[in-house]
């Protein structure tokens, strides 16, 4: 098969004679055409994935930023509950040293408020993770805890030798009012139950003093459940005296009081129903009745 062209020009008709291969041409500009937007297309959709992939790329390290600053502010905030608690402790602590070297004559070889002299050389180490530094406050502040038991011990020890007297547990909790209600089995006031009374009751004006039968170091000053404001202070050989239902407290952890001294006000806080002081001695643990030491001469 063939096609024939006739062409007009001024020097007459010229015949053009196409043969077959000419015939295939369009076929192969359409098959042609169609393979380079085919490729175009793939190549354009590719580019799309590219890009779609990036983007989500940068979404999950969004994310991952958010997780990790979530991360961050939590542990910044445990650092910062360590840190309150070792400052209270460590205040406590200097406060209760600086009672000690004061009351003994040391203050010119313990300076609780200068900052203790540390240094010596030292090898460069590897950079320190917060979870290490998280470890090493608990370790510090159960160190300081420690520190604390045994200051507060020390002076009962270092009392025995100058405070005999003084912490010889002896004499009434309060400075005016009557005995209430003795040690024993009583009917509850709140239930009318046969219930124990681990302490005497003495009763009087509200914001009558209430003064520490001994000397020795506050260990509780403050709210506990069922005594409202409570005193309790340790005077060494495992003997305790608590002092409840204060209207208000005038020690702290940690002070150190002499036998006598005013230590809080009589009121009403806690399980109560009037004002009253609940006065309980301890002795390694046990409660035992304060009566015998109330009454009891002054050693």
């Amino acid at each position: 098969m063939s096609v024939t062209v006739f062409i007009q020009g001024r020097s007459g008709v010229t015949r053009w004679q196409l043969g077959k291969q000419w015939l295939l041409l369009p076929v192969l500009l359409l098959v042609s055409g169609t393979g380079l937007y085919q490729y175009n297309s793939a190549r354009f959709e590719n580019q799309q994935a590219s890009v779609d992939n990036e983007r989500q790329a940068r979404e999950n390290q969004k994310l991952e930023v958010m997780k990790l600053k979530e991360t961050t502010e939590t542990q910044l905030a445990t650092l910062t509950t360590y840190v309150a608690r070792m400052q209270a402790k460590v205040t406590r602590l200097e406060a209760l040293g600086q009672q000690v070297a004061q009351n003994y004559q040391l203050e010119d070889q313990f300076d609780f408020s200068a900052e203790a002299g540390v240094g010596g050389p030292s090898d460069l180490g590897s950079a320190i993770e917060l979870n290490q530094l998280i470890d090493d406050m608990n370790k510090l502040a159960s160190r300081i805890d420690n520190n604390d038991v045994q200051l507060a011990l020390l002076e009962t020890v270092a009392a025995n030798l100058h405070m005999d007297q003084e912490r010889f547990v002896s004499g009434r909790p309060v400075s005016k009012g009557y005995l209430s209600s003795p040690y024993g089995i009583r009917n509850d006031p709140f239930t009318g139950r046969r219930t124990m009374h681990k302490g005497i009751d003495f009763a009087g004006k509200e914001g009558t003093g209430v003064v520490a039968t001994a000397a020795g170091v506050v260990t509780w000053a403050g709210d506990m459940f069922g005594y409202g404001q409570l005193v309790e202070i340790d005077h060494g050989n495992g003997l305790r005296t608590r002092y409840g239902h204060n209207k208000t407290v005038s020690v702290a952890v940690g002070d150190v009081v002499a036998k006598g001294e005013k230590i809080a006000t009589m009121g009403n806080s806690g399980r109560s129903t009037g004002v009253h002081v609940h006065y309980e001695v301890l002795r390694a643990g046990q409660h035992v009745d304060p009566q015998k030491y109330v009454y009891r001469r002054a050693g």
